[in-house]
């Protein structure tokens, strides 16, 4: 199948900045990442077809390969013979992206060397409360990592012995071959990019020169973080191939279910169960915050699905100048389990309240003329 155009597939114009193709990367990303989509095989499949667009684009050199040849400019394996000769030839066009692979014949070797790989990121969920996200604290985390192996340090041959450059690539860890007009460039198929062979692989590692085991670090979370950010650990990823920098480790952050309140950014929301009596005399009552206990007085007649706000009560976020506030939603509890006697003061209580009419219960009388009015 034919690949979609890179722009088209970050959905962007041609002449977007470098800050709107990361931007379009990022989301892309996050909504079609394996992870979050586990059963899907189309997520993945645009997951990295979105990778890859992310990878060439936000490379100068890549993207203006791109827009002058299209995919046929930044594929590594195929590339213009002779016809290209000459100033402003394509491989001039393009540098260090293709190195020395024009020319005729087929042979092994050239200037390009053994293929150097950044390590894989790595992610780990960490849940907190939301105490911890609004006060924030330092934590150990243990990961699994791979860390060069002790017995061959990172050789990945027998101690005494060392590896011996590839014969088939010449210690290049890529080959080349010509045909006609093309020039094909693959990794070597017999040391799979390393430019090495180990005659005797350390008996530690297998003569992978790594091995896996757990690691300690120390994280802190900032006080604010909400559900999801995460927290870069530069370099804790896993190693490079061929001298290639260490990958990155990110700490993602889940915040767990609270009794009490529910997050929205930096605002807070809590329900507040209060008696019939209460919401109708009035009167001073006890909420709970993230920092202790508040009172204010509520108004007689307070109607339940009130709304109270408690400005600064809330979280004072990650990129906030200043807290978010408590938004307390007023319930108002019937009673129940009455005795005799609690019922007979509420048939009391309701005929004295009747009397009154809209009075008493204005939004029932309300309700009346509009259902009134509606049959009429």
């Amino acid at each position: 199948m034919a690949k979609r155009d890179y722009y088209e597939v970050l959905g962007l114009a041609k002449n977007a900045s470098d800050e709107e193709i990361k931007k379009a990367y990022r989301k892309l990303a996050m909504k079609h990442h394996p992870d979050r989509n586990p059963d899907s095989k189309g997520a993945e499949d645009k997951f990295k077809e979105a990778k890859e667009a992310y990878e060439m684009l936000s490379d100068a050199q890549k993207r203006e390969a791109y827009d002058r040849y299209g995919h046929a400019g930044v594929d590594p394996n195929v590339a213009g013979g002779g016809g290209f000769g000459g100033n402003g030839s394509f491989a001039d066009a393009f540098g260090d992206i293709f190195g020395d692979i024009f020319g005729g014949g087929a042979r092994a070797g050239g200037r390009a060397g053994p293929q150097v790989f950044r390590g894989a990121d790595l992610r780990y969920n960490l849940e907190i409360s939301l105490e911890q996200a609004a006060n924030g604290f330092d934590t150990s985390i243990r990961v699994p990592s791979w860390d060069s192996c002790d017995t061959c340090h990172g050789s990945g041959a027998k101690p005494g012995t060392s590896p011996v450059a590839c014969t088939t690539c010449g210690g290049q860890g890529q080959v080349r071959m010509q045909q006609g007009f093309f020039s094909i460039q693959q990794t070597c198929p017999k040391c799979h990019g390393t430019g090495k062979i180990i005659p005797e692989p350390c008996a530690t590692c297998s003569g992978a020169g790594r091995i896996k085991r757990n690691k300690t670090l120390e994280v802190k979370i900032p006080a604010g973080i909400d559900d999801g950010m995460r927290i870069r650990s530069t370099g804790n990823g896993e190693p490079g191939t061929n001298g290639g920098p260490a990958g990155d480790l990110y700490v993602e952050v889940h915040i767990k279910a609270h009794a009490v309140f529910q997050r929205d950014g930096d605002d807070l929301h809590c329900e507040m169960p209060i008696s019939f009596a209460k919401a109708a005399l009035g009167g001073d009552i006890e909420v709970p915050t993230l920092a202790g206990k508040v009172s204010f007085t509520i108004p007689e007649g307070t109607q339940s699905g009130k709304t109270f706000r408690l400005r600064s009560k809330g979280i004072k976020g990650v990129r906030s100048g200043y807290p978010g506030d408590l938004f307390c939603h007023v319930v108002v509890e019937t009673p129940v389990k009455l005795t005799d006697r609690q019922k007979d003061i509420l048939r009391e209580f309701e005929e004295l309240t009747s009397e009154g009419g809209a009075r008493h219960s204005p939004q029932s009388k309300s309700w009346k003329d509009k259902v009134k009015e509606f049959f009429e």
